[in-house]
């Protein structure tokens, strides 16, 4: 598989706390990975470098080759960086099909003035109604954000993130918050659409039912380092992830 993104020895400090220490972390092109560790492992972190709302202290971070370490968030978006976050932040005054027409606006670098822009921009509409209908969501595409269900706030937040055309796609807890009914039929959803479009994603989970059943590989993180890199098998065998993260000899599958 050709490497879509990596991380050089990669370093986040705050204070005399370091929680990213020269990691090397790679995502590969039309893969699913698992970010995996405990609070406080640098998982999170580590995307926030990624995504540019952090700046490394060291290191470098590769984007098909290209160096984006010094880039602000939005270089990084047009590079084909998104991300979905574990609190959904959506505009909920408006409606779910709002929602994700904003981000193509973003996208194509216009302006938010939705109303102005209704009729002369039909085409944004369109894709926000497809982008909506592959997430499942067509039938709340005039329903205001505030008035969805969590699972459904969390896969509109996904869909936004997905409207911005992302080569990588990070997702943080896209099933926290959610009833354990919930969890199979959006992470089904995500992969689906993920899997056929051919973006990578990287998911940042705890539920380990949701790590082994959805990632094709998983990469484990313990303050500030990577523990383990491996598929799902490969990690479920690892005797240091299982008692260091798992705490079980064997995950539930």
């Amino acid at each position: 598989m050709t490497v879509l993104l990596e991380t050089r020895a990669v370093v986040k400090q705050f204070g005399e706390f370091r929680a990213v220490d020269r990691v090397d972390f790679r995502v590969q092109e039309g893969e699913v990975l698992a970010l995996i560790g405990s609070n406080g492992a640098g998982k999170t972190t580590l995307v926030n470098l990624i995504s540019g709302l952090l700046t490394a202290d060291e290191g470098q971070i590769l984007l098909r080759g290209q160096d984006v370490t010094q880039q602000p968030v939005k270089e990084r978006i047009r590079a084909g960086i998104a991300r979905s976050f574990q609190l959904v932040n959506l505009f909920d005054q408006l409606s779910a099909l709002d929602n994700v027409a904003l981000a193509i606006f973003s996208r194509q670098g216009k302006t938010r003035r939705l109303l102005s822009l209704a009729d002369a921009d039909r085409p944004v509409w369109a894709e926000a109604t497809e982008v909506l209908a592959l997430f499942r969501l067509e039938a709340k595409a005039k329903v205001l954000a505030g008035g969805l269900s969590q699972g459904e706030r969390k896969l509109l937040d996904v869909a936004i993130a997905y409207a911005l055309k992302p080569k990588l796609l990070f997702l943080d807890e896209p099933t926290s918050g959610v009833s354990t009914r919930e969890k199979a039929p959006i992470m089904d959803t995500i992969s689906r659409v993920v899997r056929s479009e051919g973006i990578s994603a990287a998911i940042i989970e705890h539920d380990m039912d949701v790590v082994f059943s959805y990632s094709d590989r998983i990469v484990a993180m313990h303050q500030g380092t990577i523990l383990a890199d491996g598929t799902p098998d490969e990690i479920r065998r690892n005797e240091r992830v299982t008692t260091t993260l798992i705490g079980t000899p064997e995950p539930a599958r």
